[in-house]
């Protein structure tokens, strides 16, 4: 029998529109947009579904962003599709736990308006910088930038695709030593700080006192933390680990290799774009993927699993 893991993506795979036809044509998945708005006082509607400036500014992605994954996930879930696992990137890991039924959607909705304007402003604007390094594997970049104080990895994405973050001093020079030492490309990512640095440590203890304020509860299926890339079972060990994550690595190629090993055999990854079905090609092409983004993919997609 099939093993299924509902996957996440992280920010910047945010675009105008997303979540607009889920709106549209769902009574629960506009309960959820709309208690959104009224959560945050923030026009949920016009930030995911209109053309606007506010939609890639940290503060403002990461909200919308989780509202529309768990949108998505409640139209999926009423269609008869449900899952074994979850797991997100980064910001998705909020809607795994939120799915897994650790915490409220309410409560993952507020909690990551928090985390976006403490990362957003902890760290001045231009002193933390992060690019990703095409072609070359973790154990090289990792020995390259061992002598470079100020830089570490911030995303294990795939295979051949590393994001490394930090210092913006430090990070232009590790680029251009990695390029030295056989990197096909290092690419400066358009990001507003040094996301999962050591730099943001101070960003994790604040967001560790909002999650004081967090009811959590007891998990109904386990979710993946990037953290350790470990299925999480307790729901005491979450407020930490959501801590750390600010300013740890997240480790989305193992945490996927460790799902399969553990028997997921179907991943569906939620929300708009098809990021992680890109990396999933890198670090197991026999693994079966499906991609969510619109309402139409839903009935597709619920029945091309179900006939497995």
């Amino acid at each position: 029998m099939s093993k299924i893991a509902f996957i996440y993506p992280g920010q910047g795979a945010q675009k105008a529109g997303m979540g607009a036809d889920f709106y549209e044509k769902s009574d629960s998945a506009r309960a959820i947009y709309d208690g959104a708005t009224k959560l945050l006082e923030l026009d949920m509607c016009k930030l995911c579904f209109e053309e606007n400036d506010k939609l890639d500014i940290t503060e403002y992605t990461q909200a919308a962003l989780v509202t529309t994954f768990l949108a998505m996930t409640k139209v999926v879930e009423e269609a008869g599709l449900t899952p074994d696992i979850t797991a997100g990137l980064s910001l998705g890991e909020y809607a795994a736990i939120a799915v897994a039924g650790g915490m409220s959607y309410e409560a993952a909705i507020k909690t990551v308006r928090c985390r976006g304007i403490l990362m957003q402003n902890t760290v001045p604007v231009g002193e933390g910088a992060m690019s990703a390094v095409i072609g070359m594997e973790a154990d090289a970049i990792e020995k390259v930038i061992a002598d470079i104080d100020g830089v570490t990895i911030a995303n294990y994405n795939c295979p051949g695709q590393i994001v490394i973050t930090g210092k913006t001093e430090a990070v232009q020079l590790a680029g251009e030593k990695l390029s030295e030492a056989g990197a096909k490309r290092c690419i400066p990512l358009n990001v507003s700080g040094p996301f999962h640095s050591p730099m943001l440590k101070e960003a994790g203890e604040n967001l560790g006192k909002e999650l004081d304020k967090v009811e959590f509860s007891e998990l109904k299926i386990p979710y993946v933390t990037n953290v350790t890339a470990d299925k999480v079972e307790d729901i005491n060990e979450t407020k930490e680990l959501l801590k750390e994550q600010v300013y740890s690595s997240v480790r989305w190629q193992q945490s996927i290799e460790n799902m399969i090993a553990d028997g997921v055999d179907i991943f569906v990854e939620i929300g708009p774009g098809k990021t992680l079905a890109g990396f999933m090609k890198k670090i197991n092409k026999e693994a079966k993927i499906y991609n969510i983004g619109t309402y139409e993919d839903v009935e597709k997609v619920v029945k091309e699993i179900k006939a497995c």
